[in-house]
């Protein structure tokens, strides 16, 4: 079984593409999991994949976002999640 990690990131994050942007970048490194906003302005996701390289890559990504994001903070935990393989997919 592959280890999912569960990560909220704050700051300017709503409004500015950050889910989209989140899926687009999970799918081209073949990763698995989901990304929603929250009701406090965070945005909250579940990750998994067969490359422990290109989820701790994601990680490194989440921590700059896309243009017009502005990442306060980056919480990123393992969690003991199931993540349907093959999808990434943006929650609403």
């Amino acid at each position: 079984m592959q280890e999912s990690y569960r990560f909220v990131v704050t700051g300017h994050v709503q409004g500015v593409g950050f889910r989209v942007a989140t899926r687009r970048k999970a799918q081209a490194m073949g990763l698995s999991g989901w990304v929603r906003n929250c009701p406090d302005g965070s945005v909250e996701g579940l990750v998994a994949g067969p490359s422990y390289a290109a989820v701790i890559g994601l990680r490194d990504w989440l921590r700059r976002g896309p243009p017009g994001a502005k990442v306060e903070t980056l919480e990123w935990q393992a969690v003991d999640a199931p993540v349907d393989a093959g999808a990434f997919v943006v929650r609403r």
